[in-house]
């Protein structure tokens, strides 16, 4: 059985990670996924990024990334349906590192973020992709009360490691000058300030 941290500061709760699978087992897992431009359930799960982020996005013709793609990119496709200009970054299925030198004026991040490592580290890279104004959209299960964390399925799939809460998010949006929507259980918008602010 796992065991589970609790950061005292931000409230994220993170997987022992002597627990963590090898890349390669990682890997493997995720080719498992069935998601598909074609599968419309799975394009209705992305709209409930889409819709909102679009909407704040307005109709003007933008340069996004999508960071943790998977196999089957979908959102990109959605958005470039849009109007907008997308990248995609994946480390297993479009490890380009040349997208990770731009900046874009929104990032989408969709049932990725609970797989990061080192979600500092992370947390970082995501805040320097986005330009002064623009947007991160993201999209993970936020963490239930702590009763309900042992039973939640969320935490079963191994390569689940970082789990994010609202407490976490809204510290994070305070710390990095970011403005924070959490829509739902498990949509989040922060935008960027305008102006420089140093990212801790």
């Amino acid at each position: 059985m796992r065991r589970y941290f609790r950061c005292a500061t931000c409230a994220l709760i993170f997987a022992d990670p002597a627990s963590r699978l090898t890349p390669e087992a990682e890997r493997t897992r995720y080719t498992y996924h069935q998601n598909s431009p074609a599968d419309e359930g799975y394009r209705q799960f992305l709209n409930r990024l889409v819709m909102p982020l679009s909407e704040r996005l307005g109709n003007t013709h933008q340069h996004g990334l999508d960071f943790g793609c998977g196999p089957g990119p979908t959102l990109s496709l959605m958005l470039e349906a849009l109007g907008h200009t997308m990248a995609l970054y994946d480390p297993f299925f479009a490890p380009d590192p040349s997208v990770l030198r731009r900046r874009y004026d929104f990032v989408t991040c969709t049932e990725a973020i609970e797989h990061f490592h080192t979600p500092h580290k992370e947390w970082r890279l995501l805040l320097r992709l986005v330009k002064p104004g623009g947007w991160l959209g993201i999209m993970t299960r936020l963490v239930p009360d702590a009763a309900a964390f042992t039973r939640w399925y969320y935490r079963s799939d191994p390569t689940h490691v970082s789990f994010f809460s609202r407490e976490t998010f809204h510290y994070l949006a305070q710390r990095d000058c970011l403005t924070c929507e959490i829509i739902g259980e498990d949509v989040i918008l922060l935008r960027t300030a305008a102006h420089h602010c140093p990212v801790a």
